[in-house]
């Protein structure tokens, strides 16, 4: 007798990293979010670069073009407790007349279900009220400035339903700090178009020159809101919509069941689409709304033909994930530590260009610009993936200095807004990621490339020089704001901003400043010999000097002081009543080079014992606790918060580099883990914020909030967590003869795998690690040959060549 099998069970997918709130899926391309009380809002920062979206998990959020502050395109105010301002939609059943929100916000209606999930590009936001199921897809096209709402609702009744759907939201359409509503409202004006089923806003832009009345900066926009299908009313007046003080998650109209196609000059405006959809039992439709802002009412209708054509949205969706795949392929790592490759291999990447580069904007910090060191850093990450978007970025910058070697600490692209300051290191990252583009690339013509100055403050002239030119200034002044003992001076502050009042009268001194330029000078060095071999013998012998000054003034017997003010008292010195140890002046005492092997390794031990906690490196301790104008605002700050004694995660990387050129893999990976975003994330109500980005800061041990994370998203410490691990753990970076191999792993890792882009062909390197030894790189084979060197050479022949290295003593 023939049986027939019993049907295989489907295997359950895995949920990694499971919490109470959510977990990653299985491909870790996905963090999926189970409830939506999360501690924190737990956002998507999504951008393609012009265009920008930040959702969070109640469906709040804000809109903007080019620029997060001046050409905000909805209003939103920034109260991460209450999280409830948003663009939202609304549905009410014709038949019952009960009213709730698709998303949890504004209404907060008792779901039957609730799920979102956070992708690269998009968020997918799904509840179930009353047996109909809503699902919100939103995502911004790949290319164009228009963002998508794909709303599929399905009736899971067994009888037919009448529903009207109703979208909104606030114009602001400039600049996001009008809290004078009264008074930009009044610029403020709606025009619907039934023709094309959209809704305009526009803001009237300020007269040229402008006068102190009209307030702040800002780039005023037009901008539209429509619907397919046609919507069945409009509305621009927020009074029509929710009525005399009527509540948010009850707005008149829509309890009424229709909307007062009222538009024009005189309200405060908002945009509303009403959407009619009779479902039978079991059936699904889709409603596609359109935000976007263009420079034309032409572009705006072809935007909206665009969309109405079937399956429209799908195929941009997936557009969208194809570009997201391009750039998360383009490197991947398999390493026993699976919160390592999960962020390694999607969310520090999506994290840095879509929140950091593209959108510069997050929850916590709507910024808008471009900070000098920042965003530089920030394009570290293209360097494994699209080097010439790197090289793109560098160039940016250095058009932003000025011809005495100083920049804009920060500037507002096309406004000609820059701040001015005496901060003392961003000058210097123009040099560190031109090295680090010369590394990945060896293109040294990029040191030719023309770039012209901002115009000198004085004679108004705009000059411009190579690249090369552009670094040997910013160098040189930096050499020339020396102090009597031959250190750097501190100015409004290093690295790090807090130390703003430190040396303001031009006597303060940075030890770290010091570290980081003898790292640079050393090498940088080889290049200027190639040119200038005079100055390279100046620079060398000033470097040395430099070293020796570190060494002499710098040492405080266990570790490194950190700077000290214009009054001449060190900061983060045994002396120090408070502030007593500065983790960046250890760190990088190590990664310069500036430190003896003894020094090194006592300082770093000082920071252990000090510094390291549970929870990730304070960036300083013990925290301060008055109010220091001989320090700067740090001091301000609650004991513990930010840089003022908490964990800055920026800085944190740092550590891990430091203990892997001690070659100390255990410590690093310790330290790695330890702020590790999904380790952290199992713990939700006291780690707080997202588990698939990293905070900028996490509370230090004065705080009553101890460990809990803050600032997400905005925070250059998306980027250098990829660096670290991929470059000093797993020890695969770049340098100038080629792609070096240099792991620095536990010793119970049996090994891992990375596939990397390395100028011009495709590397895949397997790495075991059979003793537990992982005392060093043993034997080298590549493509099947024993390779001599631990160096692999440039092969740049579009190939895919493969790397076995075995570890040993």
């Amino acid at each position: 007798m023939v049986t027939t099998p019993p049907p295989k069970k489907t295997r359950e997918k895995e949920k990694k990293f499971e919490s109470p709130y959510g977990y990653f899926t299985e491909d870790g391309m996905e963090f999926v979010i189970t409830r939506p009380d999360t501690p924190r809002p737990w956002v998507n920062v999504i951008s393609n670069g012009d265009y920008g979206v930040i959702e969070s998990q109640t469906g709040s959020g804000f809109s903007w073009l080019g620029n997060s502050n001046l050409s905000r395109i909805v209003r939103w105010e920034q109260d991460l407790i209450k999280d409830d301002w948003g663009k939202y939609l609304y549905l009410r059943d014709r038949a019952s007349g009960e009213v709730w929100s698709g998303t949890w916000k504004p209404c907060m209606s008792g779901f039957d279900f609730f799920e979102v999930r956070h992708g690269l590009g998009y968020s997918v936001l799904a509840s179930r009220f009353q047996k109909i199921k809503t699902e919100k897809t939103i995502f911004v096209d790949a290319k164009d400035p228009v963002e998508i709402w794909r709303v599929r609702l399905t009736n899971e009744d067994s009888k037919p339903r009448r529903l009207s759907v109703f979208s909104y939201f606030e114009w602001c359409l400039g600049n996001a700090a009008d809290t004078h509503r009264e008074f930009h409202k009044t610029f403020i004006e709606t025009q619907i178009d039934r023709a094309h089923h959209v809704i305009y806003g526009l803001k009237r832009p300020a007269l040229v020159p402008g006068h102190i009345s009209t307030g702040l900066s800002e780039s005023p926009l037009e901008a539209f809101h429509a619907a397919h299908p046609k919507p069945v009313a409009y509305e621009g007046d927020k009074e029509a919509f929710f009525g005399r003080y009527g509540p948010g998650s009850a707005p008149a109209a829509v309890k009424k069941g229709r909307l007062s196609n009222s538009d024009g000059k005189w309200g405060d405006s908002i945009a509303s689409l009403q959407i009619e959809l009779d479902l039978a039992p079991g059936q699904t439709q889709e409603v596609v709304f359109l935000l976007g802002a263009v420079r034309s009412r032409k572009e705006s209708e072809t935007l909206i033909q665009k969309f109405s054509a079937p399956g429209s949205a799908e195929k941009e969706l997936q557009a969208v994930k194809a570009l997201w795949r391009k750039f998360v392929e383009a490197s991947w790592i398999e390493t026993p530590d699976e919160a390592m490759n999960l962020m390694t291999n999607v969310w520090l990447k999506y994290q840095t260009l879509s929140g950091r580069l593209w959108a510069r904007c997050g929850y916590y910090q709507s910024s808008g610009g471009f900070g000098f060191r920042d965003q530089l850093q920030d394009s570290q990450i293209f360097l494994p993936l699209e080097p010439a978007l790197c090289k793109k970025q560098i160039l940016l910058h250095a058009g932003h200095q000025f011809p005495d070697g100083t920049v804009y600490h920060w500037w507002h692209p096309g406004t000609g807004i820059g701040a001015v300051t005496h901060m003392t290191d961003d000058l210097l990252w123009l040099v560190f990621l031109t090295l680090a583009y010369l590394d990945e690339t060896a293109d040294e013509s990029v040191l030719n490339e023309k770039v012209k100055f901002l115009p000198d403050p004085k004679t108004k002239q705009v000059t411009e020089a190579g690249l090369y030119d552009h670094c040997l200034r910013a160098i040189d002044k930096v050499f020339s704001r020396w102090s009597p003992r031959g250190l750097p001076l501190i100015g409004e502050g290093d690295w790090n901003d807090g130390l703003s009042h430190v040396g303001v009268r031009w006597k303060g001194e940075s030890i770290w400043l010091g570290q980081f330029l003898y790292g640079v000078l050393k090498r940088f060095n080889p290049y200027v010999k190639k040119r200038d071999p005079q100055r390279s013998e100046d620079y060398e012998k000033r470097a040395e000097a430099l070293k020796e000054a570190i060494n002499r003034h710098g040492w405080d017997g266990e570790w490194y002081v950190g700077a000290t003010g214009d009054d001449g008292r060190p900061l983060g010195s045994k002396t120090s009543g408070e502030g007593k140890i500065f983790l960046n002046a250890q760190t990088w005492a190590v990664i310069s080079g500036v430190a003896t092997p003894e020094r090194g390794r006592a300082c770093m031990a000082s920071a252990e014992k000090l510094l390291y906690k549970e929870y990730g490196p304070l960036l300083l301790t013990p925290a301060y606790t008055v109010t220091d104008p001989g320090i700067g605002y740090i001091t301000r700050y609650a004991p513990a918060l930010r840089e003022n004694g908490g964990v800055y995660t920026h800085a944190a990387n740092w550590a891990v580099q430091a203990e892997c050129i001690l070659r100390d893999g255990e410590k690093a990976h310790q330290v790695y883990q330890s702020y590790s975003p999904p380790c952290r994330g199992l713990d939700p109500e006291r780690y707080y914020v997202e588990p698939y980005v990293t905070p900028g800061n996490v509370d230090g041990p004065e705080s009553p909030h101890e460990s809990r994370g803050g600032w997400t998203w905005y925070t250059g410490s998306a980027q250098w967590c990829y660096t670290v691990a991929m470059n000093w753990i797993l020890g695969v970076r770049p340098v100038r003869e080629g792609l070096l191999i240099d792991p620095v792993i536990p010793k119970s890792w049996p090994g891992f795998q990375m596939r990397r882009q390395f100028r011009g062909a495709t590397y895949e390197i397997e790495v075991k690690n059979p003793s537990g030894a992982s005392e060093g790189v043993k034997t080298v084979r590549v493509d099947g040959k024993p390779h001599a060197s631990n160096v692999i050479p440039a092969f740049g022949d579009g190939s895919t060549h493969k790397v076995e290295v075995l570890l040993g003593r």
